[in-house]
């Protein structure tokens, strides 16, 4: 419908947004002249810390056997993580050691990525990469060192050396299984939660830089084409939503797929 839209209103003035207007100048610049320092990204990411911390602290205060509302949902909040992704994917055995980590990657990611869809704030921080290159460097320093904490030295070689694969072929097996799990595996598992919620971002915010040119400053036929954009907007902005949720998900999934990897006797 944007596509539709907008170009034949490019001539009349129509703006489309950038990078720059999602990225807002410093709060408080410091540093380079251009103007690094304490900005919305960082404000945003102190504030999901102490939410996500007042919240679960807040749900704990008062253990009821009956769990009122507040109680219930930090139950249900603690166990999906817990069970449906620590259990389930990491074993009985060992998940219990890393729930904290599982719980912390979840909840962290999920917040920041709903910044982008609460009023005034707007911005999901892990539209800014280096959040999601942060998050990921953790993720993979901790599965290399289960590894050879668990495997020893001889992890490697249990990560890269397929069994069964005829002697012919396994100098290029191996090095294909290098290049799949020590380079693309970490790049991966940060763009892909990165460039997610970039994209949609800036969807979002093209939808509505259309329907406001079109609706307030579009003449004649165009201006019936704002309600066009305003319903694309519209859906997209829920389905955003959703894969808001969904990254923080796959995101710890993937956090628990790696780890198991690194703990498992076989490879």
């Amino acid at each position: 419908m944007i596509a539709l839209a907008l170009p034949a209103s490019n001539d009349e003035g129509f703006v489309p947004p950038t990078l720059e207007d999602m990225h807002l100048p410093e709060i408080l610049p410091w540093g380079a002249e251009s103007g690094e320092g304490f900005g919305k990204q960082m404000l945003l990411i102190l504030l999901s810390v102490a939410i996500i911390g007042w919240f679960f602290i807040a749900a704990a205060r008062k253990g009821q056997l009956v769990p009122g509302r507040m109680q219930f949902l930090g139950e249900f909040s603690y166990n999906l993580v817990r069970n449906s992704i620590g259990r389930d994917i990491i074993g009985e055995k060992d998940f219990r050691a890393f729930t904290p980590l599982l719980f912390s990657l979840f909840f962290f990611i999920l917040i920041n990525n709903l910044w982008g869809s609460i009023p005034l704030a707007q911005l999901p921080t892990t539209s800014h990469v280096g959040t999601a290159y942060a998050l990921a460097a953790i993720v993979y320093f901790t599965w290399i060192i289960l590894g050879i904490k668990k495997h020893g030295l001889a992890y490697f070689k249990f990560a890269v050396v397929p069994s069964g694969v005829p002697k012919a072929i396994l100098p290029l097996v191996v090095l294909i299984e290098i290049i799949s799990t020590f380079l693309v595996r970490p790049v991966t598992h940060s763009l892909r939660l990165f460039a997610t919620m970039l994209s949609g971002h800036l969807i979002i915010m093209l939808a509505g830089a259309g329907t406001s040119f079109l609706l307030l400053e579009a003449e004649g036929l165009l201006k019936p084409l704002g309600l066009l954009t305003l319903a694309g907007g519209v859906a997209m902005f829920l389905f955003e939503v959703l894969i808001q949720c969904l990254q923080a998900y796959v995101f710890t999934l993937l956090t628990a797929i790696y780890i198991q990897g690194s703990l498992a006797e076989e490879h």
